[in-house]
């Protein structure tokens, strides 16, 4: 089972991206079905990371990021470079995907996925909006295509 989590805040601007990703990546699979890839939109929602990804054998999560690099690049990095243990908090808001690699790893060990890659994809505009920059919006598409590319080569 592939399991692909898109993730950030609709209301963002930018910090959409994962959200979007995954809404056009449902919408491609109710056209275009297979059984072997799940496609979750979990927003800034890292618990809810943890427990979509549990029993699949690959995760992808696509999210924006902020690293003062050029705006629309896009990073594909392994999981395990990524993931980090939370600070102690009462605040479920400070729990986030990074956080969910690595307690659900713990957790739930050979039934989380041991195969993950993020894509990260560099923000322009973080402020509050409901619109995707234009260089952020062409990254979207190259990365939706390969997901594409990669849920073929998988049912193939």
């Amino acid at each position: 089972m592939l399991t692909i989590i898109g993730c950030g805040n609709l209301n963002r601007s930018d910090d959409a991206i994962g959200v979007i990703i995954a809404q056009r990546l449902q919408q491609y699979l109710a056209e275009h079905p297979h059984s072997h890839v799940q496609v979750y939109d979990c927003g800034t929602a890292g618990m809810e990371v943890m427990f979509r990804a549990r029993g699949s054998k690959q995760l992808i999560i696509i999210d924006a990021s902020a690293t003062g690099s050029e705006a629309g690049a896009v990073f594909k990095v392994p999981g395990k470079e990524l993931e980090a243990l939370p600070e102690p908090s009462y605040n479920l808001h400070d729990f986030r995907w990074d956080h969910a690699l690595a307690a659900g790893r713990k957790i739930f060990a050979n039934d989380f996925p041991q195969e993950v890659i993020v894509y990260l994809i560099e923000a322009a505009n973080l402020d509050f909006g409901w619109e995707l920059s234009p260089v952020v919006k062409h990254s979207a598409d190259l990365v939706f295509a390969e997901i594409i590319a990669i849920i073929s080569i998988g049912s193939g």
